[in-house]
């Protein structure tokens, strides 16, 4: 299976709008934003745990990276409520979980080789950085020199532009937004809208009036070193 898998072009996915797909697991369900690879796979999704559902015990091969969009997420470390963010880098394993259930974006067997630090980030966590222009916070949920994680708040109605030197990937969190350019002259961001900017391709959008929070990733859009999907 490939999905959105040519990484020269920009790609805009509004992700509330993809059907359901079932999972292995009962009561866990995928919207598929990225895809290469069949049931292991390099992998971009929306994941939805109904109440009480969970998935068995794995192992993360290939890594895993993960931010709770809604609900509260589990597994037998902790709790993760909605806006925790966290890595589980290639070796570790858990066995996820949703009492109440909840909604996730996840990313899979998209670690470099040697990329080993498993971090949390509980909800409003990070270092805090100087608001770029627009911006109401700005927060670093990880950095290591190849890659930076953020969340950035948008204000209402704020014209915001983005550099992009290396690349750019996406999610928004809450909130909307009308973005220019590469990704289209009038598409509207909106919760769960994930998108990928290939390098020198700014993101640039202007907030609606109830302002945007968005998560974003600046690095690569596949590692040059990225681990070796089984089977390829």
């Amino acid at each position: 299976m490939r999905i959105n898998d040519d990484f020269d072009r920009p790609v805009l996915v509004q992700g509330a709008a993809l059907d359901w797909i079932p999972s292995p697991a009962a009561g866990v369900d995928r919207r598929m934003l990225f895809r290469i690879g069949d049931e292991v796979a390099r992998a971009t999704s929306i994941v939805r745990y109904a109440p009480g559902s969970s998935f068995p015990r794995h192992i993360h091969s290939g890594g895993e990276e993960i931010l709770v969009l809604e609900g509260t997420f589990q597994d037998e470390h902790g709790d993760y409520p909605a806006g925790s963010y966290f890595r589980n880098p290639p070796g570790t394993g858990h066995v996820p979980a949703a009492e109440d259930g909840c909604v996730i974006f996840v990313r899979l067997w998209q670690y470099r080789a040697g990329d080993a630090v498993q971090i949390v980030r509980q909800p409003g966590e990070g270092e805090e950085l100087a608001p770029r222009s627009g911006e109401t916070r700005l927060r670093r949920l990880f950095a290591d020199g190849a890659e930076e994680v953020r969340i950035g708040d948008w204000a209402a109605g704020a014209d915001i532009a983005i550099d992009n030197p290396r690349g750019l990937e996406f999610i928004v969190i809450t909130g909307g937004a009308t973005v220019r350019g590469a990704l289209g002259g009038n598409e509207t961001l909106r919760p769960q809208s994930w998108g990928r900017l290939p390098a020198g391709q700014p993101l640039s959008a202007v907030a609606g009036p109830e302002g945007v929070s968005i998560w974003i990733k600046d690095g690569a859009l596949l590692h040059p070193d990225v681990l070796t999907l089984p089977g390829t």
